[in-house]
C-alpha cells in the first residue's frame, strides 16, 4: 500500500480478489457531535466572529438609603472573539484505461471475479474526501491560527486545545500522572471562572492512553463512577461521575497524548464559506486534458469555540 501522486493508472492501482478493507482510521469525532460536513454554521467571508459579555460584580447588601438619588449609569462592554476558515483542497485523477479495467487483477491469480471496486474514480474520490475530513478534524483541535496579510500564506483556523488559555491545568512542561486530584481542580477552576458545564453536552475528550488512566481512576473511586454509555452528536460516549456533574467521555483518537480537554460542545460549530452553486466540501470535475478524468475536492471551513473560558485543558501528562 501507499500514495500514488498524479494519475492513477492500472500500474499504480492494482486490483485485487476478496473483501477490501480500511486498516486506516477515518472516524472524527469532535467534528461529527459539532455538525460534521454538512451541518455546522454558514460565513460570507473568510473571517467570522462571536461576542462574549461579562457581568459587574456582586455583591451582598448592595443597598443605598431610603430616598437616595439615582447612581451614575453603569454599562457592560461587549468583546469579540474571531477566527478563520481554512481551504482544504485536493485533487483525484484516474486514467480511461484504469478506470475500464476492472477486471483486470495483479496478486494471486485464483480465477476469479469479485473485484470489490467496480468504479475506481468513486472510490479513490470517497478516500480522498475521508482523509480530508481527518485534516478538519486535526486542524479543530490543534491548529494555530493564522490570519495572513496576503495571499502568499495560507489561512489557518485556530483549534480548540490552542484557543484554551484560562482554564488550563499544566505542570510546567514536566510529566505526571492524570490523577482524580487534576480532574476536580480543573473542573473547579472552570466552575469558578464562570464555565456552564452543561451534563448534556460537556465532554471529557481524550485519546486512549488517558482514556485507560482516566477509567482506573474513576472506576476504583468511592462515591465516582463510571456509568452508562450514551449519545452526543451521533458519537457514543462513556459518562463520568464527577463532583461536578455526569459528564460524558469522549475517545477521540487525534488528541495529543499527554493532554485531556473538558469541552462544552454546545457553543462548538463548524462555519463554512459556501461556495455559490457548489455547496462546502465537494467534489468537482475539472477541465479536459487527455484519457484521464481529474476531480478537485474543496472546502472552506473554521471553528467556532464559543468563549474559551467554557472549556478546560489539562496538559504535561504522562
Amino acid at each position: 500500500m501507499g500514495a500514488v501522486s498524479g494519475q492513477g493508472t492500472t500500474y499504480n492501482l492494482p486490483n485485487y480478489h476478496g473483501l477490501l478493507y480500511s486498516v486506516t482510521p477515518t472516524e472524527t469525532p469532535f467534528l461529527a457531535s459539532i455538525g460534521g460536513l454538512s451541518g455546522g454554521k454558514r460565513t460570507k467571508s473568510v473571517e467570522f466572529e462571536w461576542q462574549t459579555v461579562d457581568r459587574r460584580t456582586s455583591t451582598a447588601n448592595n443597598s443605598v438609603v431610603e430616598g437616595a438619588a439615582a447612581p451614575t449609569g453603569v454599562a457592560r462592554s461587549r468583546s469579540n472573539v474571531s477566527n478563520v476558515v481554512e481551504i482544504h483542497q485536493s485533487a483525484v485523477e484516474v486514467s480511461y484505461t484504469r478506470q475500464a479495467a476492472t477486471g483486470m487483477y495483479s496478486g494471486i491469480n485464483i480465477g476469479m471475479d469479485d473485484n470489490p471496486v467496480d468504479d475506481e474514480l468513486t472510490a479513490q474520490i470517497t478516500a480522498e474526501l475521508e482523509s480530508m475530513a481527518v485534516d478538519v478534524e486535526m486542524s479543530f483541535l490543534t491548529g494555530t491560527y493564522q490570519k495572513p496579510a496576503n495571499n502568499s500564506t495560507a489561512r489557518k483556523t485556530r483549534g480548540l486545545l490552542t484557543a484554551i488559555t484560562t482554564n488550563v491545568n499544566a505542570n510546567g512542561g514536566t510529566g505526571r500522572a492524570l490523577s482524580k486530584a487534576i480532574v476536580d481542580a480543573t473542573l473547579s477552576t472552570m466552575y469558578g471562572n464562570g464555565a456552564k458545564l452543561p451534563q448534556d453536552s460537556t465532554v471529557i475528550m481524550t485519546g486512549p492512553g488517558q482514556k485507560v488512566n482516566l477509567t482506573n481512576l474513576y472506576t476504583t473511586a468511592t462515591l465516582n463512577q463510571p456509568t452508562m454509555t450514551r449519545n452526543i452528536g451521533g458519537v457514543a460516549v462513556d459518562t463520568l461521575v464527577t463532583d461536578f456533574g455526569t459528564f460524558g467521555v469522549m475517545l477521540n483518537r487525534w488528541m495529543p497524548t499527554g493532554q485531556v480537554a473538558i469541552v462544552d460542545l454546545s457553543v462548538c460549530a463548524p462555519v463554512w464559506l459556501e461556495i455559490p452553486g457548489k455547496g462546502l466540501l465537494f467534489a468537482e470535475p475539472l477541465a479536459k486534458s487527455g484519457a484521464s478524468e481529474k476531480w478537485q475536492l474543496y472546502g472552506e471551513v473554521g471553528l467556532e469555540y464559543g468563549p474559551e473560558t467554557y472549556h478546560g485543558l489539562i496538559k504535561d501528562l504522562t
